[in-house]
C-alpha cells in the first residue's frame, strides 16, 4: 500500500481512491452505510485502517467458515461485543449471504443504541440471516434467543471478564471455533497484588510482580495464558499469534481455537499448577476445567 503524506496543519481530512483496498463482491452500499466510505465512494485514512483490520481477521475467520461449510451450510457465528457490527456485517455480505441454507450471525452488544441501529441496517440491506441481541455476555450464556449449539464464536476486544463470559459460552454452546482478541485484563492482575505480601520472600518467582508496572502487565499475560490452558482441558487445540494489521492497538493477541477432542488431563493439570504456585487459587472457578 503506497503511504500518501499530508499537510498535518490542514482541517480537510483527506480522502483517496479506495477501489483497491476493497475486496471483490464487496458491497458498496454497506461500506457507505458504516461509514466506512463516504457517499461519493471515497475513504479517509482512518476509514481505510479500520477496513485493512476487519478484512486482516476476516481472513483468520474465512478458513474456519470453509470448514464447516465441508458438513453444513447453516453455519452460525455469534460475535460478542459487537459493538457496531463491522466483522458481522463483512463475515454477512462477503460469505454467509453467498451460501444456501439458513446460516446466521448473531450479534451481542450492551448498548441498546447501537443494536438498534444494527437491526435498522441489516433490514435495509436484506441481511436477513443477522439478529443482534441487547445482553451482556454473562446473559447471553443463558437466553434462549441464541441456539443450543454454535459453530463459532468472536469475542473482538471483550473487556475484561468479557473475554472470559465468551469463553463459557462457547463451552456450553459447544462452538467448534473461537476465535479471540483479549483487552483490558485487570482481575488477575488484582488477585496478584492483593496476595503479594503472603508470597514475597517464599519465591523469588514473586520478582515477576513485585512491581505495580509488572504486576499489571504480567497479570495481563498470564490471563490469557489461563485461557489458553483453559481451552485446551476442554479439548482444543489452540494457537495464538500477533494480530497484524492493528497497529493502532496495544491488545494485539489473537487467540483461535479449534474443538478437537484432545486429552485435557494434562493441561488442566498445568492450570491448576500455575494457580496454587502464583497464590491464584480463588479463581479457579472462571478458569474452570470440567464441564
Amino acid at each position: 500500500m503506497r503511504t500518501q503524506k499530508f499537510n498535518t496543519t490542514s482541517s480537510v481530512t483527506p480522502v483517496a481512491d479506495s477501489a483497491h483496498d476493497i475486496r471483490p463482491g464487496q458491497s458498496i452500499e454497506l461500506l457507505k452505510e458504516l461509514h466506512i466510505l463516504t457517499r461519493d465512494g471515497k475513504m479517509n485514512q482512518d476509514s481505510r485502517r479500520k477496513l485493512k483490520q476487519v478484512y486482516h481477521l476476516y481472513q483468520f475467520i474465512e478458513p474456519l467458515l470453509e470448514e464447516l461449510r465441508t458438513t453444513h451450510n447453516d453455519i452460525n457465528l455469534v460475535d460478542h461485543g459487537a459493538g457496531k457490527s463491522y466483522l458481522g456485517f463483512i463475515l454477512y455480505d462477503l460469505f454467509f449471504k453467498t451460501i444456501a441454507g439458513a446460516p446466521h450471525i448473531y450479534g451481542i452488544e450492551t448498548r441498546e443504541e447501537l443494536v438498534n441501529k444494527s437491526e435498522v441496517l441489516a433490514q435495509h440491506l436484506g441481511f436477513t440471516g443477522m439478529s443482534f441481541l441487547n445482553l451482556s455476555v454473562a446473559d447471553s450464556i443463558s437466553s434462549a434467543q441464541l441456539p443450543e449449539q454454535v459453530d463459532i464464536v468472536t469475542a473482538l476486544h471483550a473487556c475484561n471478564t468479557a473475554t472470559d463470559d465468551a469463553i463459557h459460552f462457547a463451552l456450553k454452546k459447544k462452538a467448534q471455533y473461537i476465535v479471540l482478541v483479549p483487552c483490558c485484563q485487570a482481575e488477575v492482575a488484582s488477585v496478584l497484588n492483593r496476595n503479594k505480601g503472603k508470597f514475597l520472600g517464599k519465591t523469588s518467582l514473586t520478582e515477576i510482580w513485585r512491581h505495580p508496572l509488572h504486576t499489571r502487565e504480567f497479570g495481563s499475560q498470564l490471563t490469557n495464558v489461563l485461557r489458553c490452558l483453559q481451552l485446551e482441558a476442554h479439548g482444543y487445540q489452540v494457537s495464538v499469534t500477533e494480530l497484524v494489521g492493528w497497529e493502532h492497538s496495544m491488545k494485539n493477541e489473537l487467540i483461535i481455537a479449534r474443538f478437537k477432542n484432545l486429552p485435557t488431563k494434562r493441561p488442566a493439570e498445568k492450570l491448576d499448577d500455575i494457580l496454587q504456585t502464583l497464590g491464584l487459587e480463588e479463581m479457579k472457578a472462571r478458569f474452570f476445567t470440567t464441564p
